[in-house]
């Protein structure tokens, strides 16, 4: 096992659920193009596109400005702290990509939607904005109660580095 672990990087369990996450992509590639090859072909290219040229430069000037603003807060207290931006970019992570994959339910633009559906379209926005409360809410509660277990006397070692950057929450 240890030779295996060496050779690969990581356990049997996460090749074969690799492997089966491969087959399962390409199972529904090969569904898709059969049906409508074109329309495919033409939103892998433009979703590879609007990632790489607009929302990646997005998103990591939102990172950079968030560590920026937030990091001049947390060096005024010499406690130790638990890194924090994971907890900011997960909800923000799981938020942005509900509004990618529903944006045209939340911005009511599906017009033929409700007409396809028998559905009004008018609840998608508030569900939204609920999950994503709901996801911002859980992890402040995951934070608050990492801060406890740390700043709780014989909670956590004093040399924790001060300001996570990139670090698990």
């Amino acid at each position: 096992m240890a030779r295996f672990v060496r050779w690969y990087g990581s356990g049997p369990l996460h090749l074969l659920v690799l492997i089966a996450s491969f087959a399962l992509t390409g199972y529904a590639m090969v569904r898709l193009f059969a049906v409508r090859p074109w329309e495919v072909a033409i939103w892998f290219v433009g979703g590879a596109i609007l990632h790489d040229l607009i929302l990646l430069p997005l998103y990591s000037l939102a990172d950079l400005s968030a560590l920026s603003v937030l990091r001049h807060r947390a060096d005024i207290s010499a406690r130790p702290t638990v890194p924090w931006i994971n907890h900011l970019r997960v909800p923000t992570f799981l938020s942005g990509l509900l509004l990618l994959v529903w944006f045209p339910l939340i911005l009511r633009l599906a017009v033929p939607y409700p007409g396809d559906t028998g559905l009004s379209d008018s609840v998608y926005f508030g569900r939204w904005l609920a999950i994503t409360g709901v996801l911002f809410a859980a992890s402040a509660v995951a934070f608050a109660v990492r801060l406890r277990r740390v700043h709780r006397p014989g909670g956590a070692d004093e040399s924790q580095p001060a300001a996570g950057h990139g670090t698990a929450p």
